[in-house]
């Protein structure tokens, strides 16, 4: 089926672009990992000005979603831009809060629409860890037909990303909503995760790609920038290729994400009852060709740049730590090919 973002949606990434570029994220990320959240939370509410936390929330709720396309094409900026905090987890929050409703959905929906509130949560099937759960406004955690609103962030965990620390929540909190709408909300909220980190991932991998061509441009060797060796040409042209591969399943996953939500009958933010297969797999395949061409592009960077790219001074080193972890998050490449196959 063909597929073109409208006019609208690209001048929306343009926009987000822009932002980014003049909020100087690195700077941001070193705050971020030394604990300091201030600067992180400002351009969390800058970005929450522009609409990015809305596209998970129903407007009965003061957002104006859902809208995956529209998140992806945010998602895909503020990976590019590695943005620090738990970005897939308050977008895959405001789904299941969405499909929760009742008084928990009412307390916090708006202030994640708005970004006056930022969430991490876990889910049953992706691991116990709630990242940036320390900088969180609130942690939610399921377990059966349960949602549970965390006493605390709990002990953290090492993590290979020092801008995205791991946390597990501590045990026990009073149960804030439950029954069968909870199991399909988590399943939903799930693919939600799940396909917001691919685009953060493939937004990452464009970054290290771009910042790679342009250093090979300049360093030399020989006399000559290493960048005209046909060995360099063939590295870079094969990351290329694995990231343009993984854009169309990233928009396809978004396509299929948007048509269970506007299916009769569908509730918000969930599709129906038991979940469609096609965009769970949709989303899969997507979250495993992005997560994938992500980590290579880490590895075509770190070889291309040579011992540089191990340095802590060098701003790109952020991105080479963030790439393998989002690959991993919200399904490993494993899990989403079990799941391709099965869908």
């Amino acid at each position: 089926m063909p597929f073109l973002l409208t006019d609208e949606q690209k001048q929306f990434g343009q926009s987000l672009d822009a932002l980014l570029r003049a909020a100087g994220t690195p700077a941001v990320l070193r705050a971020w990992a030394a604990g300091d959240h201030g600067p992180g939370r400002a351009l969390w509410g800058r970005l929450a000005d522009a609409g990015v936390f809305a596209l998970a929330v129903p407007e009965a709720y003061g957002g104006v979603g859902p809208l995956p396309v529209e998140a992806a094409v945010a998602c895909v900026e503020l990976g590019r831009h590695a943005v620090p905090g738990p970005v897939a987890e308050t977008l895959a929050a405001g789904v299941l809060l969405a499909g929760a409703g009742g008084p928990v959905a009412e307390e916090w929906l708006p202030g994640i629409a708005s970004g006056a509130a930022v969430v991490s949560l876990t889910l049953e099937g992706y691991g116990p860890y709630a990242p940036d759960a320390d900088a969180a406004d609130a942690v939610f955690t399921v377990t059966g037909d349960e949602l549970r609103l965390a006493p605390g962030p709990g002990e953290p965990s090492a993590s290979a990303d020092p801008a995205r620390r791991l946390f597990r929540p501590e045990p026990g909190g009073a149960p804030v909503a439950k029954g069968s709408a909870i199991r399909a909300a988590a399943r939903a909220a799930g693919d939600t995760a799940a396909f917001a980190t691919a685009a953060l991932a493939l937004g990452c991998g464009e970054e290290l790609l771009r910042a790679t061509v342009a250093y090979v441009k300049q360093r030399t060797q020989f006399g000559v920038p290493v960048g005209s060796f046909q060995a360099v040409k063939h590295r870079l042209a094969d990351t290329l290729l694995g990231l343009e591969f993984a854009r169309p399943l990233l928009y396809g996953a978004a396509v299929e994400l948007a048509s269970e939500v506007s299916r009769p009958g569908a509730g918000v933010g969930s599709g129906s009852a038991e979940g469609s297969p096609g965009a769970g797999a949709a989303v899969a395949a997507a979250k495993v060709a992005a997560g994938e061409a992500g980590y290579a592009a880490a590895r075509t960077a770190l070889q291309l740049h040579g011992a540089i790219g191990y340095t802590e001074e060098l701003d790109l080193a952020w991105w080479l730590r963030r790439a393998r972890p989002l690959r991993d998050a919200w399904g490993t490449p494993s899990a989403c090919r079990a799941r391709v196959l099965a869908g």
